[in-house]
């Protein structure tokens, strides 16, 4: 139990150095990542039941005529055409479905290490490899944080402008670990939650 909590602890910690949409979202774009690579499934068995697991139900009309017209046009001249219609349309769909923007499809290969070793770890049943490279990399950021602060810290009474620079830098220090914990834990850090209360009373006072 606590091998699996360090693991996911290190997960997470690791998706807020890496910005959760921009870039582990992103492994959804590639053309060798799991959704493309079901959509070929799907085109290859001509049944598209393996890439409605990657929408929501009130989504699956829009894939399933992208696919059907896919499916219509092989052997002809728009099949490439109608291909990569049914693979931006799948894409484009589920990435919304994460409040994730699309712009496109990326080449195979433009993968993050990070999100090339979880599949490999999926793939081979082991996640040591995983949890090395993502602790390594937590391991790093607090101990960048920690040296700024405690530096800062040494020099934070000698001018107002000294203790500024210490402040900026333990609130760094501080909001990054209590990132790591709240994540690891399932809650969000009460920064968050503070944000999502303005951004909401924000929306209540333009009439959104």
């Amino acid at each position: 139990m606590t091998s699996m909590r360090y693991c996911l602890m290190a997960v997470f910690a690791f998706t807020l150095t890496l910005g959760m949409h921009s870039h582990v979202s992103a492994h959804c774009d590639t053309l060798d990542g799991p959704v493309i690579q079901d959509a070929r499934k799907a085109l290859a068995t001509r049944d598209v039941t393996p890439v409605l697991k990657w929408v929501r139900e009130k989504d699956e009309k829009v894939v399933k005529g992208a696919f059907t017209k896919a499916l219509d046009a092989q052997g002809k001249k728009r099949q490439e055409a109608e291909e990569k219609n049914f693979f931006e349309s799948l894409v484009r769909i589920h990435r919304t479905s994460e409040g994730a923007p699309f712009t496109g499809l990326k080449p195979a290969g433009e993968v993050e290490p990070v999100i090339a070793q979880a599949d490999k770890a999926l793939l081979y049943g082991k996640p040591d490899e995983l949890v090395s490279l993502v602790t390594a990399s937590v391991a790093k950021g607090i101990s960048q944080r920690y040296e700024t602060v405690a530096e800062a810290f040494k020099h934070k009474e000698e001018s107002v402008q000294k203790g500024r620079e210490y402040v900026a830098a333990y609130v760094e220090y501080t909001h990054y670990v209590e990132q790591i914990q709240q994540k690891a834990e399932g809650h969000a850090t009460h920064h968050t939650v503070s944000a999502h209360k303005k951004h909401e009373k924000q929306k209540q006072e333009h009439g959104h």
